[in-house]
């Protein structure tokens, strides 16, 4: 696997340095829809003895997970798997009836793999391959189903942007997997919010609080923290290779935020530290940020992921106040508007499988019917640089404008030396 500073040799960065936060938004909004790319005549019919060639780059824990949801989903044929660790990807190939040919390891497995005759590739492995990852699969000719986070840092975002745009212009089809944007319920009340259901927009709360979804990772870390090896199966406690929790978990609450606003905020400034878990890994445990939009609208955020010792309410919430009523959303819990313009909304209690089986039906259908508008890559960039703001101004202890982290971005080295490739 190359190093990130040598990515833009893999695909060329169409860049959003320097980028306005007014032109950005503009890109998310709306620029992906000025151009109609659906190929009528090059739709494929995926009968049913037809199905579309899968494999899976990362066969942890979530790669497993969701390989079974494609595999039941009747459309796919999982054929393949890339993982660095050998016993991951055997015991992937176990359960997905993967022949041991097709299971390949190593950094540069997923180069074989794309080798193959697979038609299409998920991505599920830790943040900071996916920009490498998703450019060489589009570069094969891969249609790409990628992960959420996008990416740990700005180059690899803009890099993800040019990488779906190039999957356009193949006619490729590119999904960013977030559940919540294919909730009916998220769905309809956010769109309600964008129709002036809140009135006048005066401040929100995000938040994820959460337990340490990573705590038997520990072990690497205590045995020896400067081994790649460990730290490549500890990824969840390095920063670098996860992007932290405020980007590797937190984005789920922070791409909500985005949704109902629409547009990046102007700038950021928080605080953070690891002070509620075991001094191991280089993650942080909470962060609180102050996002600041047009219109003087501000947005608290803050995340945990240590016991809460019973305290209420826990979990991915997001609530916006405004003249006329207020928004409230749960993943996992209720989504409706309270107020003028009342939205009983409901339960999305479901929604982490709902989410991913809504989401391997529309990558499905999308290949089956030529429609390469790849229509989630812009939104899901703009919720990953916020996440990379709120971070960059906990970390830095200061306000951070989003026209300068866009000017200054610098991409993270893991510092993988040693790994076999």
């Amino acid at each position: 696997m190359k190093n990130r500073n040598d990515q833009s040799s893999i695909v060329s960065r169409e860049s959003s340095v320097g980028l306005t936060r007014r032109q950005f938004a503009a890109r998310a909004g709306a620029g992906i829809l000025s151009v109609s790319v659906i190929d009528g005549g090059l739709v494929r019919s995926y009968a049913a003895n037809q199905k579309v060639k899968l494999g899976v780059i990362g066969c942890g824990g979530r790669g497993t997970w969701i390989a079974k949801f494609f595999a039941r989903h009747g459309g796919y044929d999982v054929v393949a798997a890339a993982d660095y660790f050998q016993d991951r990807v055997d015991d992937f190939g176990t359960q997905l009836q993967v022949p041991a040919a097709r299971r390949y390891t190593g950094l540069s497995g997923y180069k074989r793999l794309l080798e193959s005759d697979v038609e299409a590739v998920a991505i599920e492995s830790p943040p900071y391959f996916h920009p490498e990852q998703a450019a060489a699969a589009v570069a094969a000719g891969k249609h790409v189903y990628l992960a959420k986070p996008i990416a740990v840092d700005v180059p690899g975002c803009q890099s993800i942007q040019a990488s779906s745009r190039q999957a356009t212009e193949k006619k490729r089809c590119f999904l960013v997997d977030f559940q919540t944007r294919a909730n009916t319920f998220y769905q309809e009340a956010i769109k309600r919010v964008h129709e002036g259901a809140l009135g006048e927009m005066a401040f929100g709360e995000s938040t994820y609080h959460a337990d340490n979804p990573f705590e038997e990772k520990y072990k690497y870390f205590e045995a020896d923290p400067s081994n790649a090896e460990n730290r490549l199966r500890a990824w969840g406690l390095d920063r670098v290779l996860s992007g932290d929790i405020i980007t590797e978990q937190n984005i789920h609450t922070l791409d909500v935020q985005n949704w109902i606003m629409k547009e990046p905020p102007l700038s950021a400034v928080g605080t953070g530290g690891l002070k509620g878990r075991r001094k191991l890994g280089t993650c942080w445990d909470h962060f609180t940020i102050l996002f600041t939009y047009p219109q003087n609208v501000g947005i608290t955020f803050s995340s945990r992921q240590f016991k809460g010792h019973g305290t209420r309410p826990e979990g991915i919430r997001n609530r916006v106040f405004g003249s006329k009523g207020v928004l409230e959303t749960e993943y996992g819990g209720q989504v409706l508007i309270r107020g003028d313009n009342f939205y009983r909304g409901g339960d999305t209690n479901r929604i982490y499988d709902e989410g991913a089986i809504t989401n391997i039906a529309a990558f499905h259908n999308d290949i089956s019917t030529a429609n390469y508008q790849n229509l989630t890559t812009e939104p899901s960039v703009q919720s990953n640089l916020i996440t990379i703001l709120g971070r960059t101004a906990a970390y830095e202890g200061r306000q951070v404008t989003w026209n300068e982290l866009m000017k200054n971005a610098q991409p993270l080295d893991a510092r993988l030396q040693g790994l076999s490739d």
